[in-house]
């Protein structure tokens, strides 16, 4: 099969290439195609499905120009990654998350991921447990400004505990907004990839978006809403039934966090924990567990996870701790959410 690419933009022409056209050689080397470029364009030949996935390389690194000055050999060898792990199944159109960005059609990337976003389509309260880099905050975000795109919902909530996560920041300046911004801000680097600013802070100006520390969550009623709760590992019991209770009408609850992660002082018990155990089956609830299998942030993260485990468990072992008594087993449960 012969493919032929038009760059979007010549002027980036170096730039995607690379050094002495390192890029194009790497994707040359990793998925088995011929690669020739020649002024504006560039033509890869060999297997259509190595093709295909090259063809995807070469669009998302285009992409990728537009927000970054550089394409570092990370850069490019994340996005061979990720188009081979997309291609690996193909995907059902009703998986692709609709959102406001031209051109952006989000899309899960593994099953588990798979799982969680069917779980929400289909399920008014959904509990999704995983480590860092496996898409929980990411996709939900996106999940509800489908549902906000579509009008089915009217305003999305997205709601923090101001728990610091082991560290002590002392005094912030400013007010309530600026206080409480660093502990939001994941949930704002996810809302971006969505939409534009001027969008954002429209929708945040009429309240149609609201980011809000979960102790101002106390005495409201959330009708026609998606309304997330983002870190909820470190919520209290109390906080987590309070926090849940406000579900209103034609409303979706989404609670992230990676129980593995606590920072709440000692001998506070997790509400996300406490939470799962207790309405586990009750009809209308959807329990999600990512693993390291999930991870799609930087190819290292994965690795990172496991070697922090693989330390834990060495750990355990010499101190002679049970593993079976209810502690969790699973390789991811040591990196933050």
């Amino acid at each position: 099969m012969e493919l032929t690419i038009t760059l979007d933009d010549t002027s980036d022409r170096a730039e995607l290439f690379g050094p002495g056209d390192r890029n194009l050689r790497l994707i040359r080397a990793t998925l088995g195609v011929r690669i020739s470029a020649r002024d504006s364009s560039i033509r890869l030949t060999g297997e259509p499905g190595a093709v295909g996935k090259a063809a995807v390389v070469v669009d998302r690194l285009q992409q990728m120009l537009r927000d970054v000055p550089h394409l570092s050999e990370t850069y490019v060898a994340d996005a061979i990654a990720d188009a081979a792990r997309e291609s690996a199944r193909p995907t059902d159109p009703t998986e692709r998350i609709d959102v406001y960005s031209k051109g952006v059609g989000i899309v899960p990337k593994t099953d588990g991921q798979r799982d969680y976003v069917r779980a929400m389509a289909d399920h008014d309260l959904v509990f999704c447990l995983g480590p860092a880099g496996t898409g929980k905050t990411y996709l939900a975000v996106a999940m509800a400004v489908s549902l906000l795109k579509a009008n089915s919902i009217k305003r999305i909530v997205l709601v923090r505990p101001a728990v610091e996560a082991g560290e002590k920041l002392g005094f912030l300046p400013g007010d309530m907004q600026a206080k409480v911004n660093p502990y939001l801000r994941p949930l704002f680097d996810a809302m971006h990839d969505t939409m534009t600013f001027d969008q954002i802070k429209r929708f945040m100006d009429n309240d149609v978006i609201e980011v809000v520390p979960l102790a101002f969550m106390r005495g409201r009623t959330l009708n026609h809403s998606v309304v997330i709760l983002d870190e909820a590992q470190n919520t209290t019991v109390s906080q987590m039934l309070m926090f849940l209770t406000r579900l209103g009408q034609q409303s979706k609850m989404i609670v992230t966090g990676d129980d593995s992660q606590v920072d709440l002082e000692a001998g506070q018990s997790s509400g996300l924990t406490d939470g799962v155990q207790r309405l586990r089956g009750i009809r209308g609830i959807a329990v999600i567990r990512l693993n390291e299998r999930d991870i799609v942030r930087h190819r290292l993260v994965q690795n990172i996870v496991n070697a922090y485990a693989n330390g834990r468990n060495q750990a355990n072992y010499r101190t002679g701790k049970d593993r079976s008594a209810g502690s969790p087993q699973s390789a991811a449960d040591l990196a933050d959410g």
